[in-house]
Formats: structure tokens, C-alpha cells, sequence
């Protein structure tokens, strides 16, 4: 696939790199000379020096060739308009990175379709769910749900008193049965798991379940839940407000900001369950103030990873159990999870999530990075006489780096196992690497 991309910031060159690596056919385009030479060296892609919003600019670079359009310089407006002159021009899809809610709303959908928009992310609107699926369920450090939630994908780390400790995935017949484990993060090393593979002390498991039980769950990672009543944010940024407008109302909510101007700011739209400190949450006087000891949660979202992963580090020493750290710097995710950083959040996998919706040519309905495993998962439904029909799963010779955790079948959830065979038009949970794309392609078309 030939696919241009407009913006060479974090995330267009996030995306650039991860692309490249599906062996497509990659141009990134940007106005900076300077960004465009970090990038080139560091991956296999061609570069553009270019305004996106040029019918010269966009034409040179190739656009009228292209497969995809991808708009994601820092402005809004740009992106829609570089959009627009894209599909005018020839290109067959385009996406744009927007910072408004409204034009995702349903409505809106078709009005957009006939300027040329087929596609939109609002990254923080995405970062936004996810920390509140977080609080909601703090004892997990993913929280996704397929299906229309009739089947739950959730990470967590095993503790040492964890009945699963020490198990080999083989062993667990009856508590196998309640949930299914499709990676495991042990150190640095992302695992798709075998029977013969052993449950450790301190593995981050990523498993599928059903709803009916989730109960056992927390149990069985040697947990216990528990209902997030308080929660203290660091850094008044956007994604924050948007989390807190998504959060219920009996949530108590403290946001310490350093900023007076944007203190001040939050103070005239906080809803009434909010307050707002201005300070910087990294002084532990401020902290112990303010009730750090009493919160459930601490969420740091401000703009400097290592701000938010040592604050979430401060608060674990307060007791605080639940903690979630934004950490846009995809080389210290490996070091957030060392800390024990419970939910890291990153705005460019995420983005990439729903550009992995566009690429894969099976018909994929959902599609997540899993930002903590280096692995992917989606819900892909099983063409008729697929591969992946013709024989039981243990006999379907999966790739390594790909396992199938769970299906719809008849709008009836279901675990899978060896034994399980696919059959056509079954929706099936599969989880993969980033070289795995083609290898879901021969299987399920």
C-alpha cells in the first residue's frame, strides 16, 4: 500500500516507522527540513519537504498514487484541509487527527465523507477512555472490551501469592476454562504463550475472559478490586479534562496544576466535584496536603514523561494503589513498567491503533496496540473456506507470534483451545505482532 503522511511530529513519525515495517510503501511530508532528516535516518522511508495544504506540494509528493492520506501535523485545521485537497486529488482514503468531539458524532459522519474525510482520531479523546477504564477497574493495567463488552481483554500483574504462580499454562484445565492468557510481558520480552510456558511472579499477563467471569479474575492474579472513590490528577491538561467530563459525578477529583493561567482557566469550568490546586504535584508537602494518603488513584498527565512516572512513583509511596502515567516517549514504557506504573498511557500507539483498521485487508472490525506487550489484537471475522476453517487450532500451525483468544459465534461469546475449530463468519479474537499482518490475511480471507 502507498501511503503519504502529512506531519513529521511524534506521531506522524511514530507511524511512519511502524508502517515501514509492514513493508509499505511510506512518504512522509513536512515543511521542516530538520524533522524530516531525524527521521530519515532512522528509517526506510522516502521524505517530502512540502506544505500539505499545497495542490503543488501535495501533487509532487504523489498524492494522486496514493492508497491513504494521513493528516496528522499538530493543527487541527490543517489536517482537514490537507484532507480534502488529498481526496480532490485522487487519493483513495484519507484520516485526519482532530482535537474536536463534535465531528465524530454520527451525525456528522456523512458530512465529512463528502468533503473527502473518511476517516478521524482524536488521540486524546481515546486517552481519555482509557484512564477511565482504568479507574474503573484499577486492579488491571488494560481494560478493552470486544464485542459489545461480551467478551473482556485485561491485563495484570501476578503477584507472588497469585494461585497461578509457577503453573505451566497446560495445568490449568479448571481455571483455564474462565480465561484464556494470549501474552505474556515478562522483564522486556513479549511472549506468545504455549502450554509449555510457565506462569512467573511479577509476569504481566494479558488474558481474554468472558463477563460472567470477572469476578474470579482478580483472585486468581493474587489480587483484590476495589472502587475508585478519590482521585488526585497531575497536570491540568486537555486529556485530563476530557477524562474528568467521562468520570462519574461521585468521584471526588483533585487536578494540581503548575501553571496559574491554566489553573485559573480550569477553575471556571471544573464541575463542581472538582478542585483545583496550583502547584507542582512532585513537592511532597503539596501532596501530603492535599490528602495524597487518602486518594484511591493518581493520574499524571502533564506534557514530560519523566514528571508523570516519578510522580506516580511518589504516590505509590503514599499507599496510593492505583496509578496512571501518560509516557509519550515510547523508549521509557519498558521503565514505567520496571517502576510498577500500573495503565501507561501513549496518544501515538493509540493512534496507530485505528490506522491498523485502514491496512488490514481482513475484514477487521477493531484493532489495538497493547502498549505495555509490543503486541496487537483484533477482532477479525473468518471468511468461508479460510484457512483458518479447515482444521482444529492446534493443528492450524499458527505463526509464533500470533495466538487466537476468544470468539463470537451466533452472537454467542466463546474461550477457544486447541481443540476449537473455526467456523466461516465466526469473530474471532486474535492477537499478533507488528510482522503478523500478513500472516492474519492467509489465514482468515
Amino acid at each position: 500500500m502507498k501511503i503519504l503522511i502529512a506531519g513529521a511530529g511524534e506521531v506522524g513519525t511514530h507511524l511512519a516507522k511502524l508502517l515501514g515495517q509492514e513493508n509499505h510503501d511510506i512518504t512522509l511530508m513536512d515543511s521542516s527540513k530538520e524533522r524530516l532528516m531525524a527521521v530519515r535516518d532512522n528509517a526506510e522511508l522516502l521524505t517530502f519537504i512540502g506544505n500539505c495544504t499545497s495542490l503543488k506540494d501535495l501533487t509532487e509528493a504523489g498524492v494522486a498514487d496514493s492508497d491513504l492520506f494521513i493528516g496528522v501535523t499538530p493543527e487541527e485545521s490543517r489536517n482537514i484541509n490537507a484532507c480534502m485537497l488529498a481526496a480532490s486529488l485522487g487519493v483513495k482514503k484519507t484520516l485526519a487527527r482532530i482535537d474536536n468531539y463534535e465531528y465524530l458524532l454520527p451525525k456528522n459522519v456523512e458530512f465529512f465523507e463528502k468533503l473527502g474525510i473518511h476517516s478521524m482520531i482524536y488521540p486524546e479523546m481515546m486517552a481519555a477512555r482509557e484512564i477511565v477504564s482504568a479507574l474503573k477497574t484499577p486492579w488491571t493495567r488494560v481494560w478493552w472490551e470486544l464485542s459489545n463488552g461480551s467478551i473482556i481483554l485485561t491485563a495484570a500483574k501476578v503477584r507472588a501469592n497469585a494461585p497461578i504462580v509457577n503453573r505451566y499454562l497446560r495445568e490449568l484445565p479448571s481455571v483455564g476454562k474462565m480465561f484464556h492468557i494470549v501474552v505474556i510481558k515478562r522483564r522486556n520480552h513479549t511472549l506468545i504463550p504455549r502450554g509449555n510456558d510457565q506462569i512467573l511472579p511479577d509476569d504481566i499477563i494479558y488474558f481474554t475472559t468472558l463477563r460472567k467471569n470477572l469476578d474470579e479474575m482478580p483472585a486468581l492474579m493474587g489480587k483484590t478490586s476495589f472502587e475508585t472513590r478519590n482521585v488526585m490528577f497531575m497536570g491540568g491538561s486537555r486529556i485530563t479534562m476530557r477524562t474528568v467530563q467521562y468520570l462519574p459525578s461521585n468521584i471526588n477529583i483533585k487536578i494540581i496544576e503548575q501553571n496559574r493561567e491554566r489553573a485559573e482557566k480550569l477553575v471556571e469550568i471544573a464541575p463542581s466535584n472538582v478542585t483545583i490546586f496550583l502547584g507542582d504535584a512532585r513537592d511532597t508537602e503539596l501532596l501530603l496536603s492535599e490528602g495524597i494518603t487518602e486518594m484511591d488513584a493518581f493520574v499524571a498527565l502533564t506534557g514530560n514523561s519523566e514528571a508523570n512516572m516519578l510522580g506516580c512513583m511518589m504516590a505509590k509511596q503514599y499507599g496510593v494503589k492505583k496509578t496512571v502515567a501518560e509516557v509519550e516517549n515510547i523508549d521509557y514504557i519498558p521503565m514505567a513498567e520496571r517502576f510498577d506504573i500500573g495503565t501507561v498511557i501513549n496518544k501515538k500507539l493509540l493512534a496507530a491503533s485505528k490506522i491498523y483498521e485502514l491496512l488490514l485487508k481482513a475484514d477487521a472490525s477493531n484493532i489495538k496496540c497493547l502498549t505495555i506487550s509490543n503486541a496487537n489484537v483484533g477482532e477479525v471475522v473468518a471468511k468461508p473456506n479460510s484457512k483458518v476453517t479447515k482444521k482444529l487450532i492446534k493443528n492450524l500451525n499458527l505463526p509464533s507470534d500470533m495466538t487466537l483468544g476468544a470468539l463470537i459465534r451466533n452472537g454467542e461469546p466463546m474461550l477457544i483451545d486447541g481443540d476449537t475449530l473455526i467456523e466461516p463468519y465466526d469473530q474471532v479474537v486474535v492477537f499478533f505482532t507488528n510482522t503478523s499482518l500478513k500472516s492474519i490475511e492467509s489465514f482468515f480471507n
